[in-house]
């Protein structure tokens, strides 16, 4: 294919990987700047692109959920992550969960190996002339953050997001937690650490008594986003909102007892080699001591040795519905597309996804190709119909089957009824490909 340019792309995160990697199948050559390993935000560590700075789960991958219809959806739009993210899965129910270490390794790999990409490691921190996609996450460094506001002439919104800790697997103790798979799905792929009423109690108490770190200078008047919400602050809303969350024990049964649990604290796979797990629903922002006294009160953890503890760290995201258009494109600026959860789309998918999506975008913008609409039916038309349309109190959002437009027929079983939600959207979404005349799987995927 004959390249027809050179594009910018400032972020080397998911959502700037998926976006230089699309990019390059219209024809377009990338320069792909990411400051990292020269700057490091205060969450990140890895030196690799497309790091996971939170859980290692993708979410679900059946097509009758939400995040399985987004995966179905970008695997026809031409993903470069999912084929990384598949090959560097460890076992985690009916869920996509990855090695975080492996998945970086490959998506570098991939990124470093096509010839028409180049990696700049600098920090960007003013906007050119030049046709550019930000993509440079909730975590968009001080100095370009403060070039991104001048430019919008909007203030920035801001949210903070909480990481759970990681504990390794050699110091749980089996003969108290067991192995069983969340809602019964797949394998018995999560550790189950069972609490009765009086360790719940117990625990409970000591958890809202628990002391917080010191947050920063930005943090004054901060709003927690609930999609990711620490569980201490959880906790505070009232002794059973944690129980009937992240710690429900539906559908498990403790084998010394043979009865359901009060409370269940589940681990999740972090490696392949399964020596490292995390606490599921545990991001928190208590002091690391009072992590290892706190957490080490839950059964089967009393000894647990914690590889990495519970880091707190500020996201920040645009006032999309008045500053961007349906592609993601600044308005009053077309020369600037943005990607990423900066736009308002929550979760690592989800940014991925709209990074993918604004790559076809661009293109096709700069080539003079018809623009591709996607109807609301899809996830991701629905996902970027919130972006631009939210009118008050705008807020991230991740893939629901709640944004869908209901079917014409009533459907009963809930699985039964997303299922053909996820159906008339991948068929939908089908359409409007071969209406902009891009195969199945992306440019570069005709037969």
């Amino acid at each position: 294919m004959m390249r027809v340019g050179e594009v910018t792309v400032v972020g080397g995160g998911l959502a700037g990987c998926e976006a230089a990697n699309i990019l390059t199948k219209y024809g377009f050559s990338v320069a792909l700047y990411e400051q990292k390993p020269k700057q490091y935000s205060p969450a990140h560590q890895y030196p690799g692109l497309a790091e996971l700075v939170c859980s290692n789960s993708l979410k679900a991958s059946r097509l009758e959920s939400a995040s399985g219809l987004l995966k179905e959806e970008m695997r026809l739009l031409g993903s470069l992550l999912l084929p990384c993210a598949e090959k560097s899965a460890v076992a985690a129910g009916g869920a996509l969960a990855v090695d975080r270490y492996r998945f970086s390794d490959l998506v570098t790999q991939q990124i470093r190996e096509n010839p028409h990409i180049r990696i700049i490691g600098e920090e960007v921190t003013a906007l050119g002339d030049a046709p550019a996609i930000i993509a440079t996450g909730p975590l968009t460094s001080d100095k370009l953050a403060a070039e991104i506001v001048q430019v919008t002439g909007a203030g920035r919104l801001s949210f903070f997001d909480a990481a759970a800790p990681i504990v390794s697997a050699d110091s749980i103790d089996r003969s108290v937690v067991f192995a069983a798979s969340r809602y019964g799905r797949g394998e018995d792929d999560y550790l189950n650490c069972p609490m009765d009423k009086e360790e719940y109690e117990t625990f409970y108490n000591a958890l809202v008594g628990a002391e917080g770190a010191a947050l920063h200078a930005f943090d004054e008047g901060f709003r927690v986003y609930e999609g990711c919400m620490p569980i201490e602050v959880m906790a505070k809303r009232g002794p059973d909102t944690i129980r009937f969350g992240p710690l429900k024990p539906v559908g498990l049964r403790d084998p010394r007892t043979g009865r359901r649990p009060w409370a269940v604290v589940q681990l999740r796979r972090e490696n392949n080699a399964g020596t490292l797990y995390n606490l599921v629903g545990f991001q928190t922002n208590l002091k690391w001591g009072e992590q290892k006294r706190v957490f080490s009160m839950i059964p089967g953890l009393q000894a647990a040795e914690f590889v990495r503890y519970g880091v707190m760290h500020r996201n920040t995201f645009l006032d999309s519905p008045r500053l961007l258009n349906r592609f993601f494109q600044l308005k009053g600026r077309p020369n600037l597309w943005f990607a990423g959860q900066m736009t308002g789309v929550e979760g690592y998918m989800e940014s991925a996804a709209s990074g993918l999506l604004c790559g076809h975008h661009l293109a096709r913008a700069l080539l003079g190709l018809a623009p591709l609409v996607l109807p609301s039916d899809t996830m991701l038309g629905a996902l970027s119909d919130h972006i631009v349309n939210t009118e008050s109190d705008f807020q991230p959002m991740g893939a629901s089957m709640g944004l869908l437009p209901p079917l014409p027929e009533r459907v009963k079983d809930k699985r039964l009824r997303y299922l053909a939600l996820a159906e008339r959207a991948v068929a939908s979404l089908k359409g409007s490909l071969q209406a902009a005349g891009i195969p199945e799987g992306g440019p570069g995927h005709e037969k």
